[in-house]
């Protein structure tokens, strides 16, 4: 038996209208200057707003930064940084998306330390705690929340870094299901399926232990049970819950089991052609599914069974059904089944397939992976 660790560090207030908890929350951390992290969206139709209310109403004095973008780049980081310094705000609050979320950690990173966002990328390159940071998801999701990562986009070398601490842990994440009853459909089916692949992937990455398995597993349960629920109608109370929860236990899971290669081949597909993340997962699963079947060992029944509408015994399943049964969910939420459909060519592939390469998500893929399997699956997947 393989020896393993975990810890669960942070305060997590889960549960229908929590987000009331928030000025709590900055008055447990000892704070008075509230320095928002967001995006156009949230602040368009209020939640901004309302954010600011509540935090003012206690005397809290607040600073919003509204600008992050999908896919976050350096630019929008150090934006970001400049502002909350001249602020002088002494704690972020991270309201939004997986964007805004990793915006928020990159920016305690260099109001803390100062420099480039690029030189603490990989792992332990941040040398300290960092600003103190309350994470409030606004989707179901990336699990940004509860993870030590935080993933930016360097447009000089079109590719996704990856800064990675455990100082980058929110000390709070108030997850409040009402949150999510907002989010456009087409964004509620990618972020949908981009936690069920945190949970998918971390179930079969090579790095999993009973204690993350046991997260992949239940977030499995909630997703598979709630997505087409709650993207056909996001004011379903019931599915929005279960969404949101499942969405945390993948985050658990993945961070601290890893992903595998779908996450690896879609960050390069983001950074070259700037589709959204959850979608460019999406694309690739079914295809990697096919390729890591080869190293099943009884799993992929285990996530089937979870996530399908009406499930064969384990005597009668073979690995293939699994594939047709996420392509079949990708048809019913409405997203693409092809690279080339969100605009992706020929041309970058070697480009990517290196990239993809870099991340450490290969090393625990359940099928060991070389350089011309990742150019084959990217060909494939076109």
């Amino acid at each position: 038996m393989k020896e393993f660790t975990f810890g669960i560090p942070q305060n997590i207030v889960f549960g229908s209208g929590s987000l009331k908890n928030l000025p709590k929350l900055a008055k447990q951390l000892n704070k008075k200057k509230a320095f928002i992290v967001s995006g156009p969206h949230l602040n368009k139709i209020g939640l901004v707003n309302q954010c600011k209310n509540a935090l003012e109403k206690e005397k809290i004095s607040t600073c919003a930064f509204i600008e992050t973008e999908g896919n976050p780049s350096c630019e929008t980081v150090e934006k970001a940084a400049k502002l909350c310094k001249e602020s002088e705000s002494d704690f972020i609050v991270a309201f939004g998306g997986g964007s805004p979320l990793d915006v928020a950690k990159a920016v305690a990173v260099l109001v803390t330390y100062g420099g480039k966002i690029t030189e603490y990328e990989g792992g332990g390159k941040v040398p300290g705690p960092v600003i103190p940071m309350i994470a409030i998801p606004t989707t179901a999701g990336t699990g940004s929340e509860v993870t030590s990562f935080s993933v930016i986009t360097d447009h000089s070398r079109n590719y996704k870094l990856t800064v990675s601490s455990n100082y980058l842990l929110p000390e709070y994440a108030i997850l409040d299901s009402d949150l999510i009853k907002s989010v456009p459909s087409k964004t509620a089916a990618a972020c949908g399926i981009d936690a069920m692949i945190h949970a998918l992937e971390s179930y079969l990455s090579l790095a999993a232990s009973p204690f993350s398995e046991m997260c992949s597993l239940k977030a499995l349960e909630l997703i598979g049970g709630s997505i087409r629920a709650y993207v056909a109608n996001r004011e379903n109370n019931e599915a929005a819950y279960d969404m949101m929860l499942g969405s945390l236990f993948a985050g658990i899971a993945f961070s601290h089991a890893r992903l595998g290669n779908i996450h690896a081949m879609s960050h390069p597909v983001s950074a070259y052609y700037d589709v959204a993340h959850g979608v460019a997962n999406a694309i690739l699963m079914p295809t990697i599914l096919e390729f890591n079947a080869l190293a099943d060992e009884g799993k992929y029944y285990e996530i089937y069974r979870r996530i399908a509408i009406a499930p064969v015994t384990k005597e009668q399943f073979k690995p293939q059904m699994l594939c047709e049964e996420v392509k079949d969910l990708l048809v019913s939420l409405d997203i693409p089944l092809k690279l080339s459909d969100v605009g992706v060519t020929r041309e970058y592939l070697e480009q990517m397939t290196q990239d993809a390469m870099k991340s450490g998500n290969i090393a625990v893929n359940p099928r060991k992976t070389g350089v011309q399997d990742i150019m084959n699956l990217y060909l494939k997947a076109l």
